[in-house]
């Protein structure tokens, strides 16, 4: 049994990316397990205004933040985590910390040889934040006398925290996760063959070659230091056995299924859903879209190769050049990738509001973006020629915006949105887990993902390769079969838009089943013997 557990991340009540998707549906389950011995640190982005994620309200860590004897300049805050399972949080100002920075960097590279010389971009930032998470763990531990403690840190960015407890409370258990090496999705995004060469490629080498010194040392250091190393699939656990120089422990990802309305709120929710999202491409093309519309989407980190949005569109762009008795029914893909948003179209905002298919000039995407000339995504559908004219059999439309219920145009969350699908494509060529489709499936929605992600192959591996019985396709990928891929998520894509309503409602229900094998409960053992791990080599350093 333990005391405290601490988890540390750059994505704790902060929506950023896939971890914030992992941390906040965990939160439930361990709060369960161990109630408000869980602790969750994050970064306080958000000074004076106020976090839509985090409530500061009075809990037990009140006594301990009016006697914290912290830094000058460093602030935090307490309260709860406002996801399920409301677990314990500490948002960390840590501006004030830079004061300390180089002589932090000196002692890591004097203690572990971590080369911070090379540093650029977040990195700063990253290591003050997470220099600050472990003073927060040091002051609590000593506030509180605790003595089984496991402090859990997340991804490189928190590697120098990690190290900062290791050097100054050895009794403390420390557990290292990388959801994705930092030179791994380097090599991959910069167009080099990853899988094909694995075994030949050298870590610290390669760091030299992409200039990512900085931040594979430290995620090396991390890796190698802590008590327990972790990753999310068999895939990246390769990945960091060749790059990083350890074997780690895989801890799958899971999903909580509190977040899929039930009933008729499910039921509700997939009309409202689609109801919308036919309706913004009624709008944009002028054209009234049939209510059996093929409703399609990808979402996930604006990482073109990475995360396959470039097969997605190539694919959407072989579809649309296909005779209409191939296709059988209409279909509109979105793209539901945060860019550098400037506000919704007021244009496309008065044709909802009037309720009319009026047809928009640039109709391809939702709203501004700052960056027309140089984003990656509204650059390849300008490219490949897509204007979403009516009468088109395939519409392909562009959502830069975090979808939070307020952007202006949708105007509903993205897993409100999602249960309005009726398929989801992740083509991923870099996935260690693979979110996107895992919550795909547990809104209901089909999924197309790969064997390079994580979640293909747990399910294949697990549940099995028939995509009838899982709700999940698994297209095979290598480093030069692109044109392979496309063909079968072309084949994929044109089988699910020949179904009968029949043959798609059990294909949903087989998603939904998948997913409720996949969720926390299952996967808990994998951390918790992490955490029993990590406890028992701390023993020893008493």
């Amino acid at each position: 049994m333990l005391d405290l557990l601490f988890e540390t991340s750059w994505e704790v009540c902060n929506k950023v990316g896939g971890i914030y998707a992992v941390l906040s549906t965990k939160a439930k389950t361990l709060h369960k397990l161990y109630g408000d011995k869980v602790i969750f640190i994050g970064p306080d982005l958000c000074g004076n205004d106020e976090n839509p994620f985090f409530d500061e309200v009075k809990t037990e860590l009140d006594n301990w933040k009016h006697s914290a004897a912290l830094p000058s300049g460093m602030t935090v805050k307490t309260g709860r985590w406002k996801v399920p399972g409301n677990p314990l949080a500490v948002l960390v100002g840590y501006n004030a910390l830079y004061v300390y920075k180089n002589e932090l960097f000196a002692e890591m590279w004097r203690r572990y040889g971590v080369d911070s010389l090379h540093a650029y971009g977040d990195y700063d930032e990253s290591c003050v934040f997470s220099y600050g998470a472990a003073l927060v763990i040091e002051s609590i531990v000593n506030h509180k006398n605790s003595s089984r403690v496991v402090a859990h840190f997340d991804e490189w960015t928190t590697g120098m925290g990690l190290l900062y407890v290791k050097s100054r409370m050895p009794q403390v258990a420390t557990v290292f996760t990388t959801h994705a090496t930092s030179i791994g999705r380097s090599i991959c995004g910069n167009g080099k063959p990853l899988y094909d060469y694995m075994a030949g490629y050298n870590g610290d080498q390669m760091a030299q070659e992409l200039n990512m010194e900085s931040k594979h040392s430290l995620e090396k250091c991390a890796a190698h230091e802590a008590d327990v190393f972790t990753t999310v699939s068999d895939v990246t656990a390769r990945e960091c056995e060749q790059l990083l120089e350890r074997r780690p422990v895989v801890t799958p990802n899971a999903f909580e299924q509190n977040y899929v309305p039930k009933g008729a709120k499910y039921t509700a929710t997939r009309q409202m859903a689609r109801k919308r999202l036919l309706a913004v491409a009624g709008a944009l093309s002028g054209e009234k879209l049939p209510s059996d519309t093929l409703l399609v989407a990808t979402s996930g980190r604006c990482e073109m190769r990475n995360k396959g949005i470039d097969l997605y569109l190539d694919t959407m762009n072989v579809l649309r050049h296909m005779p209409k008795l191939e296709l059988n029914r209409s279909i509109v893909a979105y793209v539901l990738v945060p860019g550098w948003t400037q506000e919704a179209r007021h244009d496309l905002r008065d044709a909802l509001q009037r309720d009319k298919a009026v047809g928009l000039f640039n109709p391809i995407i939702t709203h501004t973006i700052h960056n027309e000339d140089s984003d990656a995504i509204y650059g390849k559908m300008n490219y490949l020629g897509f204007r979403n004219e009516a009468g088109g059999m395939v519409k392909v439309i562009y959502v830069p915006s975090y979808l939070n219920g307020d952007d202006g145009i949708m105007n509903m969350t993205y897993y409100d949105l999602l249960t309005g699908f009726d398929l989801s494509i992740f083509p991923s060529y870099y996935e260690p887990w693979g979110y996107t489709p895992l919550e795909s499936v547990a809104m209901g929605v089909p999924a197309i993902t790969t064997n390079l992600a994580g979640f293909g192959q747990w399910v294949e591996k697990e549940i099995g390769t028939d995509p009838m019985k899982t709700g999940v396709k698994v297209i095979h990928r290598t480093d030069s079969g692109y044109d392979e891929a496309l063909n079968q998520i072309v084949k994929s894509v044109t089988t699910v838009a020949h179904m009968s309503i029949k043959e798609h409602e059990k294909l949903r229900r087989s998603a939904k089943a998948t997913s409720k094998r996949a969720t926390w409960d299952h996967f808990m053992e994998s951390y918790t013997n992490a955490y029993h791990t990590a406890l028992q080599a701390a023993a020893t350093r008493k």
